[in-house]
């Protein structure tokens, strides 16, 4: 309760969550639901609080304050660096994990690694087109656009905003060593390829010094379907079962296997994601043009405007969220706590659809504070 009620910092805020989330496990797994109670309240309390501490605080990290937490922009630098050397590392993301879930996995992988667990927080907003690319790239997303004409544009779509990783990669490990690190990079959305993964990732390793960069979809795409499944949203149907599904998948996946294979051979793996997610249960109306980003918790458009201010972190500068300019009168809203935007013409149609959905893009806790493990094999 004091941790909560304390807690100042960014640091503080981590350390909160994850003495929360980690009692919310213990006491799921024992079946005391009278204390389980205190802790939902408790995890009310500490998104509430943190909400508001990120909407005051950010805009003064991406100004460069020195007292601001790791960052995905700084992953690659602080973990990923001080392991390259001879032998190949991994540099494993796993796509939209959360830290529940990344704890439901944890026991699987300690036979194999001493596990060193740490955190960063996602940059805003907490998806993929913006996180993902400033790990690979270790830049924020104006820089990105401002070095790479023609690679960001105004679409908002993972699909193009994110097709140039590797060789983002591969600008940020020339620019911390002065030197050429080869680099392997792939994106698995199917556990269907698995042999040919492996087969791949064999292969690369046999060059000294490589960084195997793998991206894994899987988690983002159990999470976004959910909404649009009615027998997924049956199956993972509330945050117990969706730990309980994305460790399922993990136990089977090419993921778990090509990690093993990392531990057989003695090579070392940074584990992370990119962002987590939040169930929603809150709509959020929000008045906006029809060319507004698609996103149910981040919204940028010109003349755009949220019903309640207390919903959202509503800027008109850019430079508050490091994006790339915009159009002229462009606002930039991002959704607070589990809150999820809909349009005044479709209310119940959007209500009816959404509420109850694993969403990210916004402020919250679980979006935005996300592990980062150093995996080094048990024995090395």
């Amino acid at each position: 309760d004091r941790k909560v009620r304390d807690a100042a910092s960014a640091d503080d805020y981590a350390r909160a969550y994850t003495e929360l989330t980690d009692w919310h496990l213990r006491l799921e797994s024992a079946g005391e639901q009278g204390l389980m109670d205190t802790v939902h309240s408790l995890m009310a309390d500490l998104r509430r609080k943190f909400g508001h501490f990120v909407v005051r605080e950010y805009p003064r990290w991406m100004r460069g304050a020195e007292e601001r937490p790791v960052l995905s922009v700084d992953l690659v630098e602080l973990f990923l660096l001080p392991w390259l050397g001879d032998d190949p590392v991994y540099f494993v993301v796993l796509d939209c994990m959360r830290l529940d879930q990344w704890r439901a996995m944890t026991p699987l992988l300690a036979t194999y690694f001493e596990i060193e667990e740490r955190y960063h927080y996602s940059i805003l907003p907490t998806a993929t087109p913006y996180a993902r690319n400033a790990i690979f790239s270790g830049t924020f997303p104006d820089d990105i656009a401002r070095k790479n004409a023609g690679w960001w544009n105004s679409s908002d779509d993972e699909g193009s905003l994110n097709a140039f990783e590797d060789r983002l990669l591969e600008t940020q490990l020339r620019r911390l060593t002065k030197r050429t690190v080869p680099v392997h990079y792939e994106k698995i959305f199917s556990d269907r390829e698995g042999d040919q993964v492996r087969a791949r990732v064999h292969s690369a390793v046999k060059t000294p010094g490589s960084v195997i960069a793998l991206v894994f979809n899987f988690v983002d795409l159990m999470t976004h379907g959910r909404s649009e499944s009615p027998i997924l949203m049956e199956v993972a149907k509330d945050e117990a079962a969706l730990r309980d599904l994305t460790r399922s998948w993990f136990e089977r996946s090419t993921a778990f296997e090509v990690l093993k294979g990392a531990a057989r051979a003695g090579h070392r793996v940074i584990l992370t994601t990119d962002h987590g997610s939040i169930l929603c249960q809150r709509p959020a109306t929000v008045f906006a043009r029809k060319d507004a980003t698609a996103n149910l918790r981040y919204k940028f458009g010109q003349d755009l405007r949220v019903e309640h201010a207390e919903t959202a972190f509503v800027t008109k500068q850019d430079a508050d969220l490091r994006l790339p300019g915009g159009r002229l009168g462009m606002t930039y809203a991002v959704a607070l706590e589990d809150h999820f935007f809909v349009y005044p013409t479709k209310l119940r149609e959007y209500q009816a659809r959404y509420k109850n959905s694993c969403l990210h893009g916004g402020i919250s806790r679980e979006e935005r504070i996300v592990p980062v493990a150093c995996l080094a094999p048990r024995g090395r």
